[in-house]
């Protein structure tokens, strides 16, 4: 065998992995505890990938199989131009976006994962956008969704 052969080759850009795991041990209170509902299929039997790169930027957590990103912002984030721009890259690859407030995560966890549940099952449909929530939908049709190969990480 040739010297790099036991090398695995990545398709990920370099440094992808060692970003994604700092975003994750310094994610914050509330990313933390939304992923123990998310973590190992415990929400509806979906999967979910915590610090998830889509291009240059990173999902708080996505649902591959359905196409959704789910986003936890502080005030921050308020209607910020970075958000938008990471919105409209997102959205441009096909992804429906679902943003809740730290807050509503700490204090009403329940409500959250009910509302990602409504989104992941189909009863999410059209845009949303309340002082608490905003849900952008990005529908996708079976021809899109088929001619995208690889979704593994």
């Amino acid at each position: 065998m040739g010297e790099g052969a036991s090398q695995t080759r990545s398709r990920r850009k370099q440094g992808t992995t060692k970003r994604a795991r700092n975003l994750r041990q310094a994610g914050n209170q509330a990313e933390a505890l939304l992923w123990l509902e998310l973590k190992g299929r415990k929400l509806g039997g979906y999967r979910f990938t915590r610090q998830f790169s889509i291009g240059p930027f990173f999902a708080d957590f996505a649902c591959r199989e359905n196409w959704l990103v789910v986003e936890i912002d502080g005030h921050q984030h308020a209607d910020s131009s970075y958000g938008r721009r990471r919105d409209e890259f997102m959205r441009a690859q096909g992804y429906s976006i679902l943003r809740v407030w730290n807050h509503d995560v700490l204090k009403h966890r329940t409500s959250v994962c009910e509302t990602i549940l409504a989104t992941l099952d189909g009863r999410l449909t059209e845009n949303i956008a309340v002082s608490d929530l905003r849900f952008v939908f990005t529908p996708r049709s079976l021809d899109s969704i088929s001619s995208n190969t690889d979704l593994s990480v």
